[in-house]
C-alpha cells in the first residue's frame, strides 16, 4: 500500500505540475507576450540576413509577436555578439551569428565577451557548403588535377579570401595543410572584390559562396571543383567533394547559429529551439533555403552545442598551423 501511495502521489505531483507550472517553466508556456529582437551580424541584403528575415516572419506568425531584425555587422560579429552578450537573458534578445563565432577567440587576443560563458547555442537556422573555384585559365579541370597544378608551382599560385580570419581564409588553410600545397593568400574586403579579382585572373583560387559565385560559374567566368562538405550540396549535386575527390575526411560547412545570452532560463531556450525547428521544416521555408544554397538545421541545443566546442577548436587548430596572429 505505501509503494502505491508513493506512485499516486508522483503522478499527481507531476500532473499538478503541469497543470499550475511556476516560475521559469510559467514563463516559457507564455513566452513570448512582446516582441523579439534577433540581432543579425549581417548586413542587410545578406545571405544570412535573408534567411534571418525568413524565420524572423514565420516566428512571428507563431507567436503572435513580431521578431524584429537588428542588423549589427562589424568586427568578424564580435559587435552583435556583444551586445546580445550584455543583454537581459530573458528570451527577447537573441543573436544570429555564423562560423566566424567560433574563429572569433583564436583571431582576437581579447574578446569583450567569453564564448563559452556569456552566449549560449540555441539552435542552427542553416548548414551551406563552400566551392572550391579557379580561374578557366589554370589547367584544371578537377579538384586533383588542380592539387598536382600547385604542387608543380609551390607559392606561385595564389587565392582569395574575404578577409584574413574569415573560414573561406582558414579553409583554404586546411586545404593546404591536408593536401600539402603552398599558395599565397590574397585577403579581400569581402567576397564581391574577391571574385572579380578571380575572375580577371588576379588570383588563381577562392573557397567561395555558392550564391555569390553561381553568376560566374554559369557564364564560364570561374570553374568550380568541388565542395568543401562531407556531402554534396543539393544546389550543386553534380558537383563531387573534396572528401570524395582524394581527400577523405575533409569537412568545411558553413552554418547560420541562434545564441541567447548566459542566463536564458533552460525552457525559453528549449521553446526557441523547438519552435525555429518547427518553422524551418515549413515547406515553403525549406524551399527557399534550397534556392538560397543553404539547408535547415532545427538541431538542440545540446547538439548546437557539441558542434560549436568542435568548430572551436578545430579553427584554433587551423589558425596556428597557418600561423595567423590574434589582432
Amino acid at each position: 500500500m505505501k509503494i502505491k501511495k508513493i506512485a499516486f502521489l508522483c503522478v499527481f505531483l507531476g500532473l499538478a505540475s503541469a497543470l499550475f507550472p511556476t516560475g521559469r517553466d510559467a514563463a516559457a508556456q507564455t513566452y513570448p507576450t512582446r516582441p523579439v529582437r534577433m540581432v543579425v551580424t549581417f548586413s542587410p541584403g545578406g545571405g544570412a540576413d535573408t534567411i534571418s528575415r525568413i524565420v524572423a516572419i514565420k516566428l512571428g506568425e507563431k507567436w503572435g509577436h513580431p521578431v524584429v531584425i537588428d542588423n549589427r555587422p562589424g568586427a568578424n560579429g564580435v559587435i552583435g555578439a556583444d551586445l546580445v552578450a550584455k543583454s537581459k537573458p530573458d528570451g527577447y534578445t537573441l543573436l544570429v551569428q555564423n562560423a566566424s563565432h567560433a574563429i572569433n577567440p583564436a583571431l582576437y587576443s581579447k574578446l569583450p565577451y567569453n564564448n563559452d560563458l556569456d552566449l549560449i547555442p540555441v539552435t542552427v537556422l542553416s548548414n551551406y557548403p563552400f566551392i572550391l573555384t579557379i580561374n578557366p585559365s589554370l589547367p584544371a579541370k578537377t579538384f586533383s588535377e588542380f592539387i598536382a597544378l600547385a604542387k608543380k608551382r609551390p607559392g606561385e599560385m595564389s587565392y582569395a579570401s574575404p578577409g584574413n580570419g574569415s573560414a573561406p581564409h582558414l579553409g583554404f588553410e586546411l586545404l593546404k595543410n591536408a593536401a600539402g600545397i603552398d599558395l599565397v593568400h590574397v585577403p579581400y574586403k569581402g567576397a564581391g572584390p574577391a571574385n572579380v579579382d578571380l575572375v580577371s585572373g588576379q588570383v588563381q583560387a577562392f573557397i567561395n559562396n555558392i550564391l555569390a559565385a553561381r553568376a560566374f560559374i554559369n557564364s564560364g567566368r570561374i570553374r568550380v571543383l568541388a565542395v568543401t562538405s562531407t556531402e554534396r550540396s543539393k544546389a550543386m549535386p553534380d558537383v563531387p567533394t573534396i572528401a570524395e575527390s582524394g581527400l577523405p575526411g575533409f569537412d568545411m560547412t558553413g552554418w547560420n547559429g541562434v545564441f541567447a545570452p548566459a542566463g536564458t532560463p533552460k525552457a525559453i531556450v528549449t521553446k526557441i529551439q523547438v519552435d525555429i525547428s518547427s518553422v524551418l521544416q515549413l515547406p515553403e521555408v525549406k524551399s527557399r533555403l534550397l534556392s538560397e544554397a543553404t539547408e535547415p538545421g532545427g538541431d538542440t541545443s545540446e547538439e548546437f552545442t557539441k558542434l560549436f566546442q568542435a568548430e572551436t577548436k578545430k579553427w584554433a587548430k587551423v589558425m596556428k598551423i597557418a600561423g595567423v596572429k590574434p589582432l
